[in-house]
């Protein structure tokens, strides 16, 4: 348990925002033929797709219904379900709410629809991530500041990012969001050098959620084997060994790097492979190098905390809820459990829930 009489702020490092029709409302006079449409599956309707151009860009995120959450509970005791209100924000009173009966002080909010890429044309792409930071924006206003939330940017025009992120951050934003791959590029191309850049000017870290934005890699792993391990979790495990083992650390020695979603037992292995391969080279690797580069991971409660902090240290991790999903990463519950968890120092607790993400994310 945590010490007694110690009031934590606790961070909720990974809860989402599903989105739905009103999301493209903040598109401006002109771009309203950017926006996407939900179509309903002929054969089952309560199931939606995003439409563009003609383009399935995927459905809209399923999340479980009341049945379904009970079942969940059962099988994993882990909860998952979340009210549609809350879980869109259509009712940010309601999302407090809820907030205040699991325990969460703030929550930093991550997008659902970016998990793939929605547009090869960087005009619209442009235009759509401006209208979801602008409701972003608002939301934030709305939620007492307990609310914060990273930033989308247009991945396909990297120059074009620094006004969108430097709105997001005075309103509310700390984290700017990448996928792991963008099309035929890993994020530690120098071709996104000018958002890290602008991020790094601005003292806002860079948080790499799970996603793919790289269509024939996603249809590759996409498979009875893949799923969200293969197709989401394998490209940002990957990103992160990248970033250790390039340039940018030393580009960019002040940028903070999140990967969110994945859990952390892959952090021993990374390392591990990191320091091995760069022995003898001119820029050899450390053991302490997440800590070095400023590199935080999301937690899951049935992680090996003990080893992974042996190698990821105790000021590097965080944790999350993946509320508004209903996956095997989602745990409403995650924090009462993470708190009575037995083998876990009521201090290394506190950093998790606490200090961790407020420096991460400088809240």
């Amino acid at each position: 348990m945590l010490a007694a009489n110690v009031k934590t702020d606790v961070i909720d490092a990974d809860a989402h925002v599903v989105e739905n029709e009103r999301v493209w409302d903040y598109l401006e006079a002109g771009e309203e033929k950017y926006r996407p449409a939900l179509v309903a599956e002929p054969d089952n309707p309560a199931r939606q797709h995003w439409i563009l151009d003609g383009e399935d860009l995927g459905p809209k995120f399923p999340s479980p219904n009341e049945k379904q959450s009970e079942e969940h509970v059962k099988r994993f005791g882990r909860e998952v379900g979340t009210p549609v209100e809350a879980r869109e924000l259509s009712d940010v009173t309601q999302r407090l709410r809820h907030m205040d009966a699991l325990g969460i002080d703030v929550q930093v909010l991550y997008n659902s629809l970016w998990l793939r890429p929605l547009t090869r044309r960087p005009e619209v792409e442009i235009a759509l991530c401006w209208s979801w930071n602008r409701w972003l924006a608002d939301v934030w206003k709305l939620g007492e500041n307990r609310l914060r939330w990273t930033c989308v940017v247009p991945a396909l025009t990297p120059t074009e990012a620094a006004p969108q992120i430097r709105f997001a951050k005075e309103h509310g934003a700390v984290g700017v969001c990448m996928r792991p791959f963008e099309r035929g590029k890993l994020m530690t191309d120098p071709f996104y050098y000018p958002i890290y850049d602008e991020a790094e000017r601005l003292d806002i870290p860079v948080t790499v959620h799970i996603a793919n934005g790289n269509p024939d890699l996603f249809k590759l792993l996409n498979n009875e084997a893949g799923g969200g391990f293969s197709t989401f979790r394998v490209p940002t495990v990957t990103a992160c060994y990248a970033l250790i083992m390039s340039e940018i650390p030393r580009v960019f020695p002040k940028l903070r790097w999140g990967f969110i979603e994945t859990s952390s037992q892959w952090v021993p292995w990374v390392v591990h492979e990191a320091v091995r391969r760069s022995q003898g080279g001119e820029h050899p690797i450390s053991m302490s190098c997440f800590r070095d580069f400023g590199i935080y991971v999301s937690t899951q409660t049935d992680d090996d905390f003990s080893y992974v902090i042996s190698y990821a240290g105790e000021e590097n991790l965080v944790i999350g809820t993946d509320y508004g999903h209903g996956d095997t990463s989602s745990e409403l519950n995650a924090i009462s459990r993470f708190k009575a968890m037995a083998g876990v120092d009521p201090h290394v607790k506190r950093k998790i829930l606490s200090d961790n993400p407020r420096r991460f994310y400088g809240i």
